[in-house]
Formats: structure tokens, C-alpha cells, sequence
């Protein structure tokens, strides 16, 4: 028998419309997200991430492009939200994180957007970029139970979050997949506009494994709970991946399932940027898979990438 969500629990006991409240009560001045700007987004103000008292949606569907646990056969539920409380020049996402497109939505439109991507098979909902409208989030998702939805939900978030917020997601929240983006905060500054990225992203992971552990699957291989770490590895070594595989190994746990990813390419303002504005070598992803393994960290993802490197032993 399949292993129902906890955010069903919080709906059976009322806690769940409780969170709403809560979270809702961080807009009144914007406090979601480690930048605490303050605003009234209840009152349509906005802050950095130019969202207020409404999510945006640029797209969702089926998506078959993520990491295997969540994919399985008939996909992850990607729900891709507009805006972001990040500001990345290389973002391979620009129309969507900082062209302030997507459409409105209302907490009803939210909630059946859910429901058509779990009757259609998919194994969870994956919410891309979530930090700034967690409230808007959760707030659908009382309206997506009413109407049968018991699917996992994934936070799929840029490492930017608040521990406060992120306490309040206990429960609700079963899969946890957050990027730890930069370690040296000057580099995360320069390319993120994020002067305390790394303390954010060390507390919010740590208590993100608090609440779920490490990754569970299924007898098929699903994700049904727990946390995974996506690491972006970029040119001439600026995101300190080899801290960020010490960290992640000697705090969190060496069973924490990293994807060591190498996507990279100058998208945005990167190309104009002497340190950042070609893809990565073979060796500098070689290097990045070593630093991870000598870290200790037992459980990366398995994907070949022969783009750059063909992993020895597979």
C-alpha cells in the first residue's frame, strides 16, 4: 500500500488551515525569505522578488527532465512559478525567475492545476521556485485535498530560504530538493545578490533534513520522502563545490542524495562575465564528481552525463 502524504494528516487534525494563517501573517511584512523586505504583499506591495498578494505560473506539466526518483514512468508534477527571490546572472531561466511574466492565480486555480497532474499520473507535485509564495502554496493545497489530491509534494527550491518558513512547511511538505548554490558568500553576492547565501542555505537545509531525512523510495525507485541536494558546478571552482561536499557529508548526512550537475552554460548577463562565461571542462566536472566522493557522500545521482565525462565503474 502506497504511502499517503503527511499534509493529509495536517488536514484531518486542522492544522494545515492553521499554517495558512501563519504563513499568510509573513506577507502582512514580507519576512518569507532571509531578505525580510518588509513590504504588505497582502496589500498587493511588493518586494525584490516583484510578486505580492498573488502566485504566478508560468507553466506546468508533466516533467521527465528531473532527478530518477521523482520522474519514475509517468513523471514529476512541475509546477514552475514565476518570479524569484534570487537574482542569478547565469539563470538558464530568465523569462521565468526575472521577466515578471506568468499568469495570476487564484487559490482554486492553484489547487486544480495540482489535481489534473495527479490524475494524470504523476508521482508528485514539484514546485519550482517556491520561497516566495510558500502562503499562496499551501493556501491551494487545502482546496487540492478537498477535491482528492495524495500525491507528494516537492520543494524545489534556490537554497534561499528562511529556517522560519521552512519550520512552518514541516508536515506539509514530504520531499525537500533545495540547490546549495554558492559556499563563498562574496561569489554568491557577485552572481546572486545574496550577501548571506550561505548561512541561509546551511540553515535551511539542516532543518529541511530535520523534518524529512534522507531520501526514501518506493519498491519502484519513487520518492516518497526525505531530502535531495542539487549543486550547480561552475567554471574556475567560484561555487566551492568541494565545501559544499564536506558540509553536506559531515552535517547533514554522508546518505544525503546529491546531484552534482553539469549544465552549466552563460546564460543571462554571465556571458559578459570573465569568470563565468564558458561551460565547464571535463577535469573541472572530473574534479567536482572527486570532491564529492572523497567527502564521504555514499548516494549522487547515477545519470551518465558523457557530455563531459563518463563516470569510471559505469
Amino acid at each position: 500500500m502506497a504511502k499517503e502524504p503527511s499534509y493529509l494528516n495536517l488536514y484531518r487534525s486542522g492544522e494545515l488551515s492553521g499554517r495558512v494563517e501563519k504563513l499568510l501573517g509573513l506577507l502582512a511584512s514580507c519576512r518569507l525569505c532571509p531578505r525580510k523586505c518588509g513590504v504588505n504583499r497582502l496589500e498587493g506591495e511588493t518586494g525584490f522578488c516583484e510578486t505580492g498578494r498573488k502566485a504566478r505560473v508560468a507553466s506546468y506539466n508533466a516533467h521527465f527532465g528531473e532527478e530518477d526518483p521523482l520522474v519514475g514512468r509517468y513523471g514529476s508534477g512541475t509546477i514552475f512559478l514565476s518570479s524569484c527571490n534570487l537574482r542569478c546572472s547565469f539563470c538558464q531561466n530568465y523569462d521565468i525567475s526575472q521577466a515578471a511574466g506568468g499568469m495570476e492565480v487564484e487559490p482554486g486555480e492553484l489547487a486544480a492545476m495540482m489535481c489534473r497532474l495527479a490524475e494524470a499520473g504523476c508521482h508528485n507535485i514539484n514546485f519550482v521556485t517556491p520561497t516566495h509564495v510558500v502562503p499562496q502554496i499551501v493556501e491551494a493545497l487545502v482546496p487540492a485535498v478537498e477535491q482528492g489530491l495524495s500525491v507528494p509534494l516537492v520543494y524545489n527550491s534556490g537554497g534561499y530560504d528562511s529556517v522560519e518558513t521552512v519550520a512552518l512547511l514541516e508536515g506539509i511538505f514530504d520531499i525537500y530538493m533545495p540547490d546549495f548554490k554558492f559556499w563563498d558568500n562574496h561569489q554568491a553576492e557577485r552572481f546572486c545578490h545574496a550577501a548571506d547565501y550561505r548561512e541561509a542555505a546551511v540553515n535551511s537545509i539542516t532543518e529541511m533534513h530535520r523534518q524529512v531525512g534522507d531520501l526514501q523510495v518506493d519498491d519502484e525507485g519513487i520518492a516518497t520522502r526525505g531530502l535531495l541536494v542539487r549543486h550547480l558546478v561552475m567554471p574556475n571552482q567560484v561555487a566551492g563545490t568541494e565545501k559544499i561536499m564536506a558540509f553536506l557529508s559531515d552535517r547533514i548526512s554522508k546518505n544525503t542524495y546529491v546531484n552534482v550537475m553539469d549544465q552549466y552554460r552563460p546564460c543571462g548577463t554571465a556571458e559578459k562575465d570573465d569568470l563565468i562565461n564558458r561551460r565547464l571542462s571535463a577535469e573541472e566536472y572530473r574534479s567536482a564528481l572527486d570532491a564529492a566522493r572523497k567527502s564521504g557522500l555514499t548516494r549522487l545521482d547515477p545519470r551518465i552525463r558523457p557530455r563531459l565525462v563518463l563516470v569510471p565503474g559505469r
